[in-house]
């Protein structure tokens, strides 16, 4: 089976010649790199990742793009760009050609990133992403789900993720789930997918996290194993990157084998057309 992230951030340290923006915190002091990464997931079983550069390093892309260079087989990238940048404006016909690049990441959960999404800043973005043919992530609050599916209504050729399930990191348990409705309505849209990414974050439980599995199959009857993604966001996981793995290879019984290739990895390959 083909194991692939969908979603792992990789980061440098703050320092004066590669300083960070004042936006977010980072989700540990010691940053992730490339190299601890291929470590951890020859030690999970894991044979690939998407690389997703962190809100806090600002819309820069180097060092997700060097490590899919350096090992085109283990990493690719949905990479960073600012919308409200002029010099981002055209750039789109030709993102996928980057080296690792498969698409774009958007983030509006912290307030001043909602902005661009809830001012229009991103309108010119939907029709040229769907235009060039070039897939997003999305990370939206549930409560903002709404605003996706009118983009994707508008621009049906333009393929969009759901992070996290439009979860939000402050909640846990059933608070965190209470709006689940919100993000499965959304399903409908057949351009729009889901990532199952982070779930152990999201919970006070423990492994095999058996407290999930109902909400994952809410996600499962709505979008079906095609349009679901598994992945870590592994820097802020707390339980071993092989047990993520097995939370969904071993732990979930109603899963067919059939299922599994696709959720495991299949599914955001075929997405994101990473073919190797």
């Amino acid at each position: 089976m083909l194991i692939v992230d969908s979603q792992v951030h990789i980061w440098g340290a703050n320092t004066p010649e590669r300083p960070w923006p004042k936006r977010a915190e980072a989700q540990r002091p010691v940053p992730l790199g490339a190299g601890d990464l291929l470590r951890e997931m020859d030690e999970a079983g894991v044979d690939r990742v998407v690389i997703v550069p962190p809100s806090w390093e600002g819309d820069r892309n180097d060092l997700g793009i060097a490590a899919s260079a350096a090992h085109p087989k283990r990493f690719a990238v949905m990479g960073r760009l600012d919308p409200q940048d002029p010099k981002s404006r055209g750039q789109l016909a030709n993102w996928r050609q980057q080296t690792g690049m498969l698409g774009l990441r958007f983030t509006f959960h912290i307030p001043v990133l909602v902005t661009l999404l809830t001012e229009g800043h991103m309108d010119w973005v939907w029709g040229e992403a769907e235009k060039a043919g070039v897939p997003i992530y999305v990370l939206v609050p549930q409560r903002l789900v709404h605003l996706i599916d009118k983009v994707a209504q508008r621009y049906p050729g333009l393929k969009l993720t759901m992070d996290h399930l439009s979860l939000s990191s402050s909640m846990k348990d059933a608070e965190a789930f209470r709006d689940l409705d919100l993000l499965l309505a959304i399903a409908a849209r057949p351009n729009v997918s889901a990532k199952v990414s982070a779930l152990p974050c999201y919970s006070t439980g423990k492994y095999p996290y058996k407290e999930l599995h109902g909400y994952i199959r809410r996600v499962y009857d709505a979008f079906g194993p095609r349009r679901m993604f598994w992945g870590t966001d592994l820097s802020r996981s707390p339980i071993r990157y092989r047990q993520h793995v097995t939370m969904f290879t071993e732990e979930i019984p109603w899963l067919t084998a059939d299922d599994k290739e696709w959720i495991m990895g299949r599914a955001v390959c075929e997405w994101l057309d990473w073919r190797i």
